[in-house]
């Protein structure tokens, strides 16, 4: 598999897993659901007359979007052919690459008032949106 699967990848499921995966987002960090956890778990104030700039939401959207791009490259070198494996797959990248990679970030910050709170929270909403990509992706295949 080279750089050429690419054009072979179906754009517009990529397009949509990513804006779902980023919308889960907004959803996941609101603060009635895990937001006021997360932000404690980081110490960050998080002042409701401060509006976050557009890069706040830019750099998340790009990281689903690529995030979604390596897992339907992944899908397509497996040949993923049905919704379970599909789901399992985007599993096995969210909990052994995302979550992992998040542990290690967590527990060695001693910034963080919370590590493992945060870690929680954030590895929890990247397996969950990785795991909802897989199952966009799988579908329209």
């Amino acid at each position: 598999m080279g750089i050429g699967v690419l054009g072979e990848l179906n754009w517009i499921a990529i397009v949509v897993a990513a804006l779902v995966y980023f919308g889960l987002g907004a959803v996941w960090f609101a603060r009635p659901v895990f937001g006021k956890a997360w932000m404690r778990a980081i110490d960050w104030a998080g002042d409701d007359e401060e509006k976050p700039g557009a890069a706040m939401y830019i750099g998340p959207l790009v990281v689903c979007l690529i995030q979604v791009i390596v897992l339907a490259m992944l899908l397509a070198a497996v040949g993923v052919a049905a919704v379970g494996e599909g789901i399992a797959l985007a599993l096995l990248v969210g909990v052994g690459l995302s979550a992992s990679a998040l542990f290690v970030a967590g527990y060695f910050d001693p910034k963080k008032p919370q590590p493992m709170v945060w870690f929680g929270i954030t590895a929890g909403y990247h397996v969950v949106g990785l795991a909802i990509a897989g199952l966009i992706l799988s579908l329209w295949t």
